[in-house]
């Protein structure tokens, strides 16, 4: 204290704290308005900010949540009364602060040891890994499928119509695309709420949408046009509302924020692993008459005299045959493993969880039935179970805390007071993110698809030279099979971007700063990947680009974009999730958040196909590349507009506190 200052009265020095009775005469805390003084004046604490500044026993924690220590004046051991009290009945002892965790005006810290803020979460370390990983496999199905369809997607809208030119087909393309995820955002938020709802719940809104993509796949293997591919499309976006589940139920089994890097990140891992495996299945499967006659064509192993039939009349209902399987396994998986994750379905008997129980028992049953053995047991021995299975059969759930029943309904924050500023901008930023990150997917496989310029039969007429450095057309003109190959380094580099290196930098630089430094790199690849049509290939045209140089240039450009999407989509999942005012409508927050994506996902591929068919008939293919890099940078610019909050910003009265067991998410 300073000799100028006056003397602060002892009791000045402290929190003032409520204390309620309860039934059975002991004493807690209230939440309310935490009220302290110092010698520059005193300030209010509003309870939604963690206030925790006490050392206790995990047990305890919910004895004492309100009481902090002020050590701003000259007798640090100074204690209110109330605090006192509660202390004595307690058994627990004030935590106080060194000189370098001085509490401020504006912010109590809260009482998390430095070690452990700072020690690093291992992949082992996740908590409901079953049940993490049921949700990475459901995450695999729209990935799976959307890639699959890319790498043959060109080959199969030509088979359409094969008197379109290269620029319409680019514009098909994007329509196509645009129709599922035009349809997932006129249902994503209805999809939402239901998940939110008592009638609905998480579990089987993703049930639905599993089955109706698995649908979609069969509906366009079967097409033979162009309307009749959008349509099936358009329903299997309908009826899927998935990636906003996913996100939701993540965030309801990792509750705690250590633990949110690498659970969020397991999305984009179930991601990848759709975009290596898709493209490769769909390259090798794609009109499998024309490419493996000896075995599907006429005179063949598997097609006799006239090939098979139904391969010759649906070419490409192959790979999506294949695609629905996955699916439809995946769904069984889900059905029979996966828990329900809303609160207050928790208790509510699961069918599919029993059947899946009473599955594994038989099986089971049936393995370990000749090895088992009896033996003799000594009279005079005592059998004892151990703690830690001494209750396993009284277990009906491995992983999630099931609601009491006698809990009265949590309160609900109505839906207009979703929009706060906060949630504005990031979902603003959200957006752009997903406009140019599906754009460069859509314009990718169609730019590999492309036919390469041919000085003698050039496209547009009369543009017989590629000039440097903007004046230069056509693309890679690379065959199924190779697209899909080509697609697959971009799954490859970011599952192994996702495992190894995410996880480390993030946890070192922050969620908020690993976002920001993510988005600088997406211009830079998205202005470098359209030179990828002047690169000298091995052989010439028509003939698609082949070589070691190709390739090594896709893989450089593929590697600047995938590292900046491996940090940039886990971060934005985590910054929308802690931007979200109320846990209660946590749901309709990720519905809200896939609407705004699945706008971005429409409106991205039809104006970048569209913009790429001008290029080619301009004579300057980069030019919808570098108009995308432009739209990258502007969502550089915004992000400086979000911050990361806590989840639980607004409490309701009848709130559990969410300071309890450690204090608020930050």
């Amino acid at each position: 204290m300073r000799p100028d200052e006056p003397d602060e009265p002892e009791s000045s020095s402290a929190i003032q704290t409520s204390i309620t009775v309860n039934d059975d005469g002991g004493t807690s805390p209230q939440a309310g308005t935490l009220q302290y003084d110092n010698p520059r004046g005193s300030a209010e604490l509003p309870d939604d900010r963690d206030s925790s500044a006490i050392s206790r026993p995990p047990e305890d924690q919910d004895l004492l949540r309100d009481a902090v220590v002020n050590t701003e004046c000259e007798n640090e051991n100074a204690v209110s009364p109330a605090v006192d009290e509660l202390f004595a009945q307690s058994d627990l002892q004030p935590f106080r602060l060194d000189d370098t965790q001085r509490l401020s005006d504006n912010e109590v810290q809260s009482n998390v040891p430095q070690q452990a803020k700072d020690e690093a979460v291992s992949w082992r370390d996740l908590p409901n890994k079953k049940q993490l990983a049921l949700l990475t496999v459901a995450r695999l199905a729209e990935p799976l499928s959307q890639s699959s369809l890319q790498a043959y997607m060109f080959y199969q809208l030509q088979s359409f119509d094969p008197t379109l030119p290269a620029s319409s087909i680019s514009l098909q393309a994007g329509v196509l695309q645009a129709s599922f995820t035009g349809a997932q955002f006129l249902t994503a938020i209805l999809w939402g709420r239901i998940a939110d709802s008592e009638r609905g719940g998480r579990k089987r809104v993703l049930l639905v949408g599993i089955m109706g993509t698995c649908v979609s796949c069969v509906g366009v293997g079967f097409s033979t046009s162009f309307v009749s591919a959008t349509l099936f499309r358009a329903f299997g976006g309908a009826m899927n509302g998935n990636l906003g589940v996913l996100r939701t139920m993540v965030s309801e089994i990792i509750s705690e924020k250590k633990f949110q890097s690498r659970a969020f990140s397991l999305l984009p891992i179930g991601s990848n692993i759709g975009m290596i495996v898709g493209p490769i299945l769909g390259g090798l499967l794609a009109n499998p008459v024309e490419n493996y006659p000896s075995l599907f064509g006429d005179n063949s192993i598997f097609g006799g005299e006239a090939g098979v039939l139904w391969m010759t009349r649906w070419p490409y209902l192959l790979p999506n045959l294949i695609m629905a399987i996955f699916l439809f396994i995946a769904g069984i998986s889900v059905f029979l493993g996966l828990e329900e994750t809303l609160m207050s379905l928790r208790s509510r008997p699961d069918v599919g969880i029993s059947l899946g129980q009473a599955a594994i028992s038989l099986f089971g049953r049936i393995i370990h039935r000749r090895s088992h053995r009896y033996v003799a047991i000594n009279s005079n021995e005592t059998i004892e179970s151990s703690p830690g299975t001494a209750n396993y059969e009284l277990e009906t759930r491995t992983g999630l805390q099931s609601a009491p029943a006698s809990l009265a309904p949590r309160p609900k924050l109505p839906l207009r007071r979703l929009w706060t500023r906060n949630v504005l901008c990031t979902l603003l930023v959200h957006g752009i993110l997903a406009f140019h990150i599906s754009s460069f997917q859509n314009l990718w496989f169609i730019f590999l698809s492309t036919p390469r310029f041919n000085p003698t039969d050039p496209i547009p007429p009369g543009h017989h030279t590629q000039t440097l450095p903007f004046h230069f057309t056509g693309g890679l003109g690379m065959h199924p099979a190779s697209v899909g190959f080509a697609m697959a380094i971009l799954g490859l580099i970011g599952i192994t971007m996702q495992i190894f290196l995410y996880p480390v930098l993030s946890h070192r630089l922050g969620t908020i700063r690993s976002f920001r430094l993510s988005l600088l790199l997406f211009p830079v690849a998205y202005c470098l990947a359209p030179y990828l049509a002047v690169v000298p290939t091995s052989v010439a045209p028509p003939a698609q680009a082949s070589g070691a140089l190709v390739y090594a240039v896709i893989t450089g450009v593929l590697f600047i974009q995938v590292l900046a999407r491996t940090f940039a989509l886990p971060s934005i999942v985590i910054l929308l999730n802690n931007s979200c005012p109320h846990p209660s409508i946590l749901g309709t927050m990720h519905g809200v958040a896939q609407s705004v994506n699945n706008a971005s996902r429409m409106l991205g591929p039809v104006l970048t196909g569209w913009g790429f068919g001008a290029g080619l008939r301009a004579g300057v293919v980069g030019s919808v590349w570098w108009a995308l890099a432009g739209v990258a940078a502007t969502g550089w610019l915004t992000s400086a507009l979000v911050r990361e909050g806590s989840g639980h910003e607004t409490i309701l009265e009848g709130d559990p506190d969410p300071r309890k067991n450690g204090g608020l998410r930050r």
